[in-house]
């Protein structure tokens, strides 16, 4: 019988974020990344979303090993809700290991994590795996791709990356090695897929510190700049310019503030002397000496630069002696939030700087170019695109079989599906659970579809309570039934309304037998029905109708 591997994601197919991917060989298990995602509009109260991972839970004793390619959200989000299921040592370089940290140590889990930090060019066996870290570029620093290597054939699995030629800290994308891998015979590609739509070449990071120069210099306001708190080398770019126009820097923001604190002790951001002053200090500098670095690219109602717009930042207060650079693009999803924030900032008489088209926001993510030259380099034998929508994995296809693979060697897959390699054919035919896991406050799961369409139907159309007063002797009513409401009338304009509704309930309850009256669930769903499908038929509407009973 042929030798099998099996790759199975778990997450950030036909989705952005939530990246998750299994690979099994031989009965033994790793994993690579362990993303969140960020819930869509109809998930009210959910603060995250994370994979499905009972595939693992079931099959724990044969885990060993999770790799993470890089320390953003999506990859390293769901790593303390998972390692509350299955304990398995943590493989990643420097400064995703610290990101990493200081999530374990929020969650209580940090003595009992195994965390081994490895460096790119590095290779790590893992039963009967063998992992190596190649360095790639992309808008945190240390991002790695791996080259699974097992006795049936090599994998390469990019992570997010672009090809950088320029990047700041100097360390171009190891083309060399993804080009020896090609040569030496690659079983299977698993690419980045975010950007396939888009034609040619991602811009270089140096590029955006030319431009924040330009708007540093000669600028008598003070100059708040956001951007996403682990892009090291845009916030190294800040410092620099800051420092080069003899601007102070202050910080504000909580994830901010634990990105540069992190990553100055790895020595991943060097930040020139005296630059950096404490954020109750800076305001007693002239406005033209000053630079504030702060979290809310994305509009969060919770960020700094957001409490700084409506008014709410006990530090800042902001007018028209500030210039606003926005040095991110809106994740999608995210517009309508954002858009809020530019609006208020400009409402304060804030100069906004936000346009795209100025360079002060570029990509980490390859663009059609940079796929063709990793597929070129690579020669796989077989592709599977990952980390996009369904768009972008069938975009992703098509580019692979432009480079001359065989459509029955691409597998665009779901979430959960198994995908069989042998060293001649590729397969998917077998699924595993890989839904999404809803996270609220404390709670793990323990929020489903049920109370999401609940909380959905109370969003929309409100809440009806119908109380019913019944006798616990003869089981009549005692009294008219009252009807109270939440977020669907306002109760003193819609007395004929509440009136009908009494009846219709009143009616419905009175008719049912006798036998039927004993039961409180019997005369609770009658109710809910009558008054359910009155409010739909006279008023288009379906709030949540919830009768209760009390027996005297």
């Amino acid at each position: 019988m042929a030798e099998k591997l099996k790759i199975i994601p778990l997450g950030g197919l036909n989705e952005i974020g939530k990246n998750m991917t299994v690979y099994e060989y031989g009965g033994e298990i790793i994993v690579v990344d362990c993303g969140m995602a960020f819930p869509g509009d109809d998930m009210y109260g959910i603060d995250c979303v994370i994979p499905d991972v009972s595939y693992l839970v079931k099959n724990h004793n044969r885990l060993r090993g999770l790799f993470i390619t890089h320390g953003h959200e999506d990859h390293i989000g769901a790593i303390p809700y998972v390692l509350k299921q299955v304990n398995l040592p943590i493989y990643c370089t420097r400064l995703t290991a610290g990101l990493i940290k200081l999530k374990l140590s929020e969650h209580g889990l940090l003595n009992s994590t195994k965390l081994i930090t490895v460096e790119a060019g590095q290779t790590v066996k893992a039963g009967k795996f063998q992992v190596e870290f190649i360095h790639v570029n992309h808008s945190i620093a240390d991002s790695v791709a791996f080259a699974i290597h097992t006795r049936m054939g090599t994998v390469v699995h990019t992570g997010d990356f672009k090809i950088d030629s320029t990047p700041i800290d100097g360390e171009v994308i190891d083309l060399a090695r993804f080009g020896q891998l090609g040569r030496e015979g690659v079983l299977a590609l698993l690419a980045d897929s975010t950007n396939v739509e888009r034609p040619g070449y991602t811009m270089s990071e140096s590029a955006v510190g030319a431009t924040f120069k330009r708007h540093f210099t000669n600028c008598d306001k003070r100059i708040i700049v956001t951007t996403f708190a682990s892009n090291v080398h845009r916030i190294q770019q800040v410092l620099d310019a800051a420092a080069a126009c003899g601007r102070k820097v202050a910080v504000t923001g909580r994830s901010m503030e634990n990105i540069m604190k992190v990553s100055t002790e790895l020595g991943y951001m060097k930040v020139p002397k005296g630059t950096v002053m404490d954020i109750h200090k800076i305001k007693n500098l002239p406005l033209d000496q000053q630079v504030i670095v702060t979290t809310g690219s994305q509009g969060e109602e919770m960020s700094a630069l957001y409490r700084m717009a409506f008014s709410t930042h006990r530090q800042v207060d902001i007018g028209a002696g500030d210039k606003v650079i926005i040095s991110a693009s809106a994740i999608p999803g995210n517009e309508v939030e954002v858009g809020r924030v530019i609006n208020e900032l400009f409402r304060k008489g804030v100069d906004v700087v936000y346009d795209k088209a100025d360079m002060l926001h570029v990509s980490g993510h390859a663009c059609q170019e940079e796929l063709k030259i990793i597929h070129a380099l690579t020669r796989p034998r077989f592709f599977i695109p990952l980390h996009g929508e369904q768009r972008m994995l069938q975009i992703h296809k098509r580019l692979a079989e432009q480079m001359g693979m065989r459509p029955h060697n691409v597998c665009v897959a779901e979430n959960g599906s198994v995908i069989e390699l042998t060293t001649k054919h590729m397969k998917c035919e077998n699924a595993v659970p890989a839904g999404e896991v809803f996270v609220d406050g404390g709670a793990v799961g323990e929020v489903g579809t049920v109370v999401l369409n609940d909380r959905k139907l109370l969003a929309q159309d409100g809440m009806v309570v119908v109380v019913l007063t019944m006798s616990s002797h003869d089981h009549q009513l005692l009294c008219d039934p009252e009807i109270i409401t939440r977020g669907f009338v306002y109760v003193k304009e819609s007395e004929e309304l509440l009136a009908e509704m009494r009846r219709v309930a009143m009616e419905t309850v009175s008719k049912l037998p006798a036998k039927r009256r004993r039961d409180d669930g019997e005369v609770c769903r009658a109710a809910k029905s009558a008054v359910s499908s009155y409010l739909f038929k006279n008023m288009k509407r379906s709030p949540m109708v919830i009768p209760t009973i009390t027996r005297l």
